[in-house]
């Protein structure tokens, strides 16, 4: 192994600090996120997980935009034309369908993601340039918000970046949701939020392709590095041990959890502690 590849777990060490940090690098905690599926470019022995890459891409794409302060309509009309028009950002129902899209390296490279892929890039490209940015995560979508949040600025980079009033946006998680559409003021999204909201897709995806629990692993084992997450996920990594057929390791930290559980719910606890031992039961 490398001197420039420290190994998962370096990576993880260093994903891990960063979720902690003051003022964490939401593009840094994805592309180690995204190193978690391999190497990007094998051939690149001095980047093989294409971190320093993508760092660098986005450098570039901020350096195209015009300089010059702007109001936020103005920013969103720059970054439309940029990243939409001339370099094809967007996404497609296609695209919820591959690993590769939840992955901040390869959505750079192919410009095609997730709706919160392509908004961590519409975010990540305009504060390199100096623009008031945040992302906006809605109930089923993610968009891009800014200037203040009150006004209400906001684009789609999914949808190449087309400008969203509230009322659009409203109209966005009625789609999504089935709610009845009610206007809505944009709340800036964390980026450990959003890092939990990009595992938890890479976790749907991997639940609907039984032969990638590879895939389901990392993205448990990440989230749960995450400064605040569902408690429920150790179990759950639990439970994809002993699928796994990682017996032990599964049954022991089943029984880890039971005991986090017990006092508020001792009957669930029980239920653990009994799927522990059949998971034990079946190394006979």
């Amino acid at each position: 192994m490398s001197a420039q590849d420290p190994g998962t777990a370096g990576r993880r060490r260093r994903f891990a600090d960063e979720a902690r940090a003051e003022r964490p690098d939401l593009a840094l905690l994805c592309l180690l996120l995204g190193a978690e599926e391999g190497p990007a470019d094998p051939a690149a022995p001095a980047d093989p997980y294409g971190v320093d890459a993508a760092q660098i891409e986005l450098d570039r794409l901020a350096g195209l935009l015009p300089y010059g302060a702007r109001s936020p309509r103005a920013w969103v009309a720059a970054l439309q034309e940029l990243l939409g028009t001339r370099c094809g950002f967007a996404g497609g129902p296609a695209d919820y369908q591959r690993l590769e899209s939840s992955l901040l390296q390869r959505v750079l490279h192919r410009r095609r993601g997730l709706p919160i892929l392509l908004s961590v890039v519409w975010t990540e490209v305009a504060r390199r340039a100096g623009a008031p940015v945040y992302g906006v995560a809605l109930p089923g979508h993610y968009v891009v918000g800014f200037g203040d949040p009150a006004e209400g600025v906001m684009a789609d980079p999914f949808a190449g970046g087309a400008p969203l009033s509230g009322q659009d946006a409203a109209l966005l998680v009625a789609g999504a949701t089935g709610a009845r559409p009610e206007p809505l003021t944009p709340v800036p999204a964390a980026p450990q939020e959003t890092v939990l909201r990009i595992l938890n897709n890479v976790r749907a995806w991997a639940a609907a392709r039984p032969e990638r629990t590879d895939v389901a692993l990392w993205a448990l084992e990440l989230s749960l590095l995450l400064p605040s997450h569902p408690a429920r996920l150790r179990y759950e990594r639990a439970e994809l041990l002993v699928r796994r057929g990682e017996f032990l390791r599964g049954a022991a930290e089943m029984e880890e959890y039971a005991e986090i559980v017990d006092g508020v719910e001792p009957a669930a606890a029980e239920e653990i502690r009994r799927h522990a031992q059949a998971a034990r039961a079946l190394l006979n």
